[in-house]
């Protein structure tokens, strides 16, 4: 490896581990608030294509249960950085999209997630 791979490869290692520890302490911020509220499962739909993206929807079990604004919006950004930290960059090009299911009670995550692209098949004709 050269220099600069050797300094990108050890950046990259860097990121990854800042995200991982972020979204740990912002887990273990929001499952007790979950908990209080006597919510079961949260389920965050997501989407992202052409350089952006967004949480679509956030709802939780059981039904009839209002979160907090504030609440809300976090569980959105947990939701997204998590998405993202499985799947860096799924929000370019053609996109990506998915669904994070956290069952609170068990404090155990699913994510269903797809990644969209083009597809070509190419041929070339000669001496027709």
């Amino acid at each position: 490896m050269t220099n600069s791979e050797t300094t990108f490869a050890e950046t990259m290692a860097k990121w990854q581990a800042e995200r991982e520890a972020a979204n740990k302490a912002a887990r273990n911020e929001l499952l007790p608030q979950l908990r209080g509220l006597g919510i079961t499962e949260v389920t965050a739909e997501y989407e992202g294509y052409g350089d952006s993206g967004n949480i679509e929807d956030v709802t939780v079990q059981p039904v009839g249960i209002a979160l907090p604004d504030d609440l809300s919006t976090k569980l959105g950004d947990f939701a997204w950085s998590v998405a993202y930290h499985q799947h860096p960059g799924f929000e370019n090009n053609e996109g990506g999209y998915g669904t994070l299911t956290w069952d609170v009670t068990a404090d155990s995550m699913a994510l269903d997630h797809a990644d969209r692209y083009v597809e070509c098949s190419y041929s070339r004709d000669e001496g027709l």
